[in-house]
């Protein structure tokens, strides 16, 4: 669908026609169930549907309903990265997630990956399409810096297949090497997101840039302008991350929000990321310098 220039889709996890009131005690269902939310988190819009069934997380048993909640809450915190693709989608065409081909058209290798796939520009994602599987052969593009592991932080050479974990709580995702991965609070709905604490998550082995994109999360005011965009930019030489001045501005934009920033690596897993180079934001160009 990327690559025939339609930005927006999705599937119906767990399918559309379920089969019945066993699905709530079928094991072989609850894995399949899981393994598509999971690729589902990673596609431009997320739902779970399905004719005339309840489809409530708690239905399924405390395994299914504590695996999907995470990847509810993974996808929540994840908005920030998500609604920047949103507005580059918007003003330029660019796909939210695109076939490995878009981004690294200078390796035949990934022209044969048919499951794989690139979720903006940092994340790559390979779901797991077998039944059983606890491992899970990824091939990961060439790519400057290469790649990290976004649950362990573990570096992976591109241009090579690697034999992953791909645990029934794990989908198998890369961060690519000179990247930038906004990360926000855990939250209930988008309303009031917009502005908010970020954590920042840089990925080390080359230059990176991204930019932050705000507007208020419910009108279309953004159309006539109404928003407010933040370059990030990171230099690998001396390690450090500038954040630029903002530019534009919206109704109710907050005037002052804490920007964290973290140097992701081995030791360092996406999600329990420890101690950060912390910014007290206000709309000026900050530069914060991290250890390498």
């Amino acid at each position: 669908m990327a690559a025939a220039g339609q930005a927006w889709w999705t599937v119906d996890a767990g399918g559309f026609f379920r089969p019945g009131k066993g699905q709530y005690t079928d094991p072989a269902y609850h894995e399949r169930f899981l393994r598509w939310f999971q690729f589902a988190t990673f596609l431009p819009m997320l739902r779970v549907h399905g004719y005339m069934t309840d489809t409530e997380f708690w239905r399924f048993g405390e395994t299914v309903e504590g695996v999907a909640r995470s990847y509810l809450e993974l996808r929540y915190r994840l908005l920030p990265y998500t609604y920047a693709l949103a507005a580059e989608a918007s003003s330029h065409g660019m796909p939210l997630i695109r076939p490995l081909t878009f981004d690294f058209a200078d390796d035949p290798a990934a022209l044969d990956q048919v499951h794989s796939y690139m979720f903006g520009p940092a994340i790559h994602v390979a779901p797991v399409v077998a039944p059983d599987a606890r491992e899970w052969d990824v091939y990961l593009p060439r790519t400057a810096g290469g790649w990290y592991d976004f649950w362990t932080g573990v570096h992976r050479e591109g241009g090579r297949e690697h034999r992953v974990p791909a645990g029934l709580d794990r989908i198998p995702l890369h961060v690519r090497a000179g990247s930038i991965l906004p990360l926000g609070p855990v939250r209930q709905s988008t309303v009031g997101q917009a502005g908010g604490d970020l954590d920042l998550l840089v990925y080390p082995g080359r230059d990176a840039a991204a930019t932050l994109y705000d507007d208020d999360g419910t009108s279309y005011r953004y159309e006539t302008g109404a928003a407010a965009r933040t370059a990030l930019d990171w230099d690998d030489a001396t390690g450090s991350l500038t954040i630029g001045a903002r530019r534009g501005s919206f109704p109710g934009m907050k005037k002052q929000r804490t920007l964290r920033a973290h140097l992701m690596g081995p030791d360092r897993a996406a999600l329990d990321f420890g101690r950060a180079s912390e910014a007290s934001y206000t709309g000026r160009a900050v530069r914060l310098l991290l250890r390498t």
